[in-house]
């Protein structure tokens, strides 16, 4: 039987031991079956954004800590086990098999779903075989020709046919690049500290653009701005990918209802803003602060003075104010 890969390396099951948690606990409270939770946490299974965010609430976490660095005491462990079952599922033939069944699929004009529904299969099922994860069995292999068309004959005929060719071997080797990017630890283009690579850092970099850190919370007269990852939500559509997008949650009692209560204003840290604009002003050098340092910030409207030097506006009570850094903020969403 092949094994399925390691897609997802992470530190879910040291993390909720050292919690001290059941996994049937995480389960409950991810609203997760216990087996999603185990293959989670063997890695064979991915969580989304959401499921991402919501583990790191229920364990107490960064996003960052669910990943396995490489000075972590089980990276080399992983590392080991990733190849092995690269390996066995190469020597096996699954993924020549699968990848034929890809290219058959997507020369049919057919969605997986399609696929599998005409081939009387589940969609699980279905992608575990185009992935080469999982044996095909004789009662399923007519079914499966019959979706596209093809006798039981034919259609290893033409997966024999694909392959001598040279077709397959470009899907081949995406798989194979994508568990590259597990094996070998790098640093992230996250825009925060890591401080050291990370085992599978394109799918922690994957997560990172669907999710904004939230670096502001109000606290009393200011916002406590901290520029970490302790805290993220799922980005708008239109800012998935923006790397150096982060949100704030702003004090509404300081900006005379200019933005609402329970929103999030989201801010470009790459863009300087112009008098009119509303902006973000940091008491603190934003490109050399770590994830340890904490400092105060505030949501003004732009101004500028007759030297050309800008300066922000706020009331309740009326106030001038400048900061170190001024960043713009470009969306104001509800939460």
């Amino acid at each position: 039987m092949a094994q399925e890969e390691i897609i997802f390396p992470n530190n879910i099951r040291n993390i909720r031991a050292s919690k001290g948690m059941r996994m049937t606990e995480l389960a409950r409270r991810a609203n997760l079956s216990l087996s999603a939770v185990s293959k989670i946490e063997k890695g064979v299974r991915r969580l989304n954004q959401k499921q991402l965010l919501n583990v790191c609430s229920i364990l107490g976490c960064k996003l960052s800590d669910l990943f396995i660095h490489e000075t972590d005491q089980y990276a080399d462990k992983w590392q080991n086990e990733i190849k092995r079952r690269l390996t066995d599922n190469e020597g096996s033939g699954l993924k020549i098999f699968g990848s034929g069944i890809r290219k058959i699929r997507q020369r049919a004009d057919k969605t997986i779903a399609e696929a599998a529904k005409q081939a009387n299969m589940t969609l699980s099922v279905y992608h575990k075989i185009e992935v080469g994860q999982r044996e095909i069995y004789e009662d399923e292999v007519e079914p499966l020709a019959k979706a596209f068309g093809y006798t039981v004959s034919q259609l290893f005929d033409e997966i024999a046919k694909l392959y001598k060719s040279g077709e397959l071997t470009k899907q081949i080797n995406k798989v194979k690049e994508r568990v590259k990017s597990v094996l070998e630890p790098c640093n992230p283009v996250s825009g925060l500290n890591m401080g050291c690579g990370l085992y599978g850092a394109q799918l922690y970099d994957s997560a990172r653009r669907k999710l904004i850190p939230v670096f502001g919370t109000p606290s009393g007269k200011f916002i406590k701005f901290k520029k970490s990852d302790e805290d993220m939500i799922i980005a708008p559509a239109s800012l998935e990918g923006c790397c150096c997008v982060y949100a704030v949650v702003p004090n509404s009692k300081r900006l005379g209802g200019v933005i609402p209560e329970s929103s999030y204003v989201f801010v470009d840290a790459s863009k300087t803003p112009v008098a009119g604009d509303l902006a973000v002003f940091i008491d603190g050098d934003f490109d050399t602060m770590t994830e340890n340092d904490i400092v105060n910030a505030q949501i003004a409207v732009v101004r500028k003075n007759s030297g050309g030097t800008l300066y922000g506006r706020i009331s309740g009570p009326e106030e001038k104010i400048t900061g170190k850094t001024i960043h713009k903020v470009i969306m104001v969403l509800m939460k």
